[in-house]
């Protein structure tokens, strides 16, 4: 069995192929005898679970305020505020209507 690590310093001995020889070696000057195939390997685990996809008519994380929309007239939507300006500017207040979707900005 091949030690994958140094015996002197612990560390990770790395395959490395020197004349016509493979060895382990090790960043403190440590080698191994030749070894026979030396490969370094990684097994990742495949997940079970599967991605839940979920859509966005069902969930609706937003806050909602009173504001008319300018397309149908209903009276209450979303909000949510992005800085689209410089730092010392205020932030835009977007709103989406809770009834049709449509979306407008607010700059007060």
């Amino acid at each position: 069995m091949i030690k994958m690590f140094c015996p002197k310093c612990g560390s990770i001995l790395v395959p490395r192929k020197e004349d016509s020889k493979r060895m382990l070696v090790c960043s403190c000057g440590y080698k191994t005898a030749q070894v026979a195939g030396a490969m370094v390997k990684e097994t990742i685990p495949k997940s079970e679970k599967e991605v839940e996809v979920i859509d966005k008519g069902e969930l609706q994380t937003l806050p909602k305020t009173t504001a008319e929309c300018p397309k149908c007239g209903h009276k209450t939507a979303y909000f949510w505020l992005v800085q689209t300006r410089a730092g010392d500017e205020p932030e835009t207040k977007f709103l989406k209507c809770e009834k049709c979707g449509h979306t407008w900005r607010d700059y007060d």
